[in-house]
């Protein structure tokens, strides 16, 4: 045997599972199983979808099921709205609007990204390469008014924890 056999590969496959939601009841029990996730207190995830196609949705419901109280408003205009949940620290960032990568940058979210605590990221693709690798990428894809198809993809070992606890019934 050769010393190829003996390695393990430089790149594995992402974990990733397939979802099918088929109403908003369907998204808040998803909510309510990845919000149970102990991992989830120091991740940052992706979300990934065209208009409408119920990322904000997604993300309302997490943050009921984490425990925040009171008017939970969408990041669109203020790019980022920071949300308190009993112990935990969570941002919800809204990048549709950037322009150019740098804003990102410029508005100072490496400092937050670096700091403990649930970030939530809509759009992420407008902050170009300057945004950290996401533990976790959902990709949610609009089937008609109410279904949709639901992709999620950990990119790191701490996102593959936390897609295997949602593996376990």
């Amino acid at each position: 045997m050769t010393a190829a056999h003996h390695q393990h590969p430089i790149v594995e496959t992402p974990h990733c599972l397939s979802l099918q939601w088929h109403d908003e009841d369907d998204t808040a029990r998803f909510a309510t199983r990845l919000a149970a996730q102990p991992g989830l207190r120091n991740a940052f995830i992706a979300l990934h979808g065209d208009l409408g196609a119920g990322k904000t949705t997604l993300v309302r419901h997490l943050l009921r099921a984490l425990g925040v109280q009171g008017r939970i408003k969408s990041p669109t205009y203020a790019v980022v709205e920071p949300h308190q949940a009993p112990g935990l620290h969570i941002w919800h960032f809204d990048f549709y609007r950037f322009s150019d990568p740098r804003e990102w940058e410029d508005a100072g979210f490496r400092d937050i990204f670096a700091s403990p605590g649930l970030k939530l990221a809509e759009w992420p693709g407008h902050a170009g390469t300057l945004i950290p690798p996401a533990d976790i990428a959902i990709h949610i894809e609009a089937e008609d008014d109410s279904a949709r198809h639901v992709t999620l993809r950990a990119h790191t070992p701490h996102g593959s924890a936390i897609l295997q606890g949602l593996d376990t019934p």
